[in-house]
């Protein structure tokens, strides 16, 4: 299969590498200045509907700046990912730690959807959610390390951050899935027309509160999206060993569902913004995005007892968000090589800087685990070990404050 691309002014349309490598194709580009400042994109591999007679725009539009803040963002998600495993390897990360790396379009692509009033709960991997909902890169790696500038003080860790309108991840299997509801249901008492992406792993869609979520949201007919992110492995293991039904868009039972090809910051992008409309009008949808975690499940797991390197490096050479994405914009000449090449070095020199603060930095004081336990503290004292009597002490420091 080969795709086109048409520009304003060109002779004839040129015919671009195998469509393999990307999961866009061009219809169309407007130029200034013989650059193009926005281009008209056809998704190449189409939503899957349940339940749903009409589905995401499959003709989307993408501007020069939509561009460089979608590329930056994910090269920003990738570094932080990788200086975290570094810094995990190092036994400078404890505990425990979940990457990312593969699934950026994911995170960008639904962050680009949503507006000022929607909320986003998840479960393990959100250091790039974090990052995406405000936190700068050593806000992000501070708390990994357990510092003191870190968005929580350093006092949440690899999967308890927080800012505003992002609720967290969560490490209890599928638990931020009715959180994500009542997030939802918050939205619709405050009539504030605000939503809730409750986003959970293919390995967390098996538990029965999920199902306890759809059923609530369905009949009270919430604003909130559940989405699975199938990076086709759970703990340990393959979705098909796990589930007897891996179309999880399907899964909803009367709530409609949508596939999505989650390696496509677009098509997520489309999607999501084709949901956030229906669920302010109709209720809650199920919503798939079909990517893949380069790393193991977690930093102690080698990810390659039940798969194989070979494909991994597969869906690296062929697949990944990234790559796919640079090699699009450059092809409609929305980014240059130029362009691409200094958002990268820029974007590593800040992550390496943050890193490099993030071990520098200091812990908190003991007197610190003690402080703003409360939002608003309405007993004078805490509970020590045996009796009430620590002081509490409210500095609202936090980044969520």
């Amino acid at each position: 299969m080969l795709r086109q691309v048409t520009r304003a002014g060109a002779a004839a349309p040129k015919v671009l590498q195998q469509l393999q490598k990307s999961s866009a194709a061009v219809t169309g580009t407007q130029k200034s200045n013989n650059y193009a400042t926005e281009a008209t994109v056809q998704v190449q591999r189409p939503f899957k509907l349940h339940r749903l007679d009409k589905g995401p725009e499959t003709t989307v539009k993408l501007t020069k700046d939509e561009a460089l803040k979608y590329y930056t963002q994910m090269q920003t998600i990738r570094r932080l990912e990788t200086s975290a495993g570094n810094l995990y390897k190092e036994k400078i990360i404890r505990g425990f730690c979940h990457l990312y790396s593969g699934q950026e379009a994911c995170a960008v692509g639904m962050k680009a959807a949503m507006r000022d009033v929607d909320n986003i709960i998840s479960a393990y991997r959100v250091h790039g959610w974090t990052y995406l909902m405000g936190v700068p890169p050593l806000g992000v790696l501070a708390e990994l390390t357990g510092r003191q500038s870190g968005c929580a003080k350093g006092k949440g860790g690899s999967m308890h951050m927080y800012s505003p309108n992002f609720y967290g991840g969560n490490g209890i299997v599928g638990a931020q899935v009715p959180l994500g509801a009542g997030v939802a249901f918050a939205c619709k008492y405050k009539g504030n027309g605000g939503m809730c992406l409750a986003l959970y792993g293919d390995g967390a869609a098996n538990q029965g509160q999920v199902f306890e979520a759809y059923n609530m949201a369905y009949l009270w007919k919430l604003p909130v999206i559940f989405v699975c992110e199938n990076n086709n492995y759970g703990m340990g293991t393959s979705a098909e060993r796990a589930s007897c039904n891996t179309d999880y868009y399907t899964r909803g039972d009367v709530l409609p569902g949508i596939w999505v090809d989650g390696m496509d910051v677009l098509a997520v992008r489309s999607a999501t913004e084709f949901s956030i409309d229906y669920v302010n009008k109709h209720g809650p949808i199920v919503l798939e995005t079909n990517t893949y975690r380069y790393s193991g499940h977690s930093m102690s797991d080698p990810g390659t007892s039940y798969r194989t390197r070979e494909e991994i490096q597969e869906v690296r050479q062929k697949r990944d968000p990234i790559t796919s994405f640079k090699e699009l914009c450059i092809e409609l000449g929305l980014l240059t090589a130029d362009e691409i090449k200094a958002i990268d070095t820029k974007v590593r020199k800040e992550v390496d800087a943050a890193t490099a603060q993030a071990k520098a930095d200091a812990e908190l004081p003991l007197s610190g685990l003690w402080t703003d336990v409360y939002s608003q503290c309405l007993e004078p004292k805490i509970r020590n070990c045996v009796e009430y009597n620590i002081k509490h002490v409210q500095q609202n420091k936090g980044v969520n404050h």
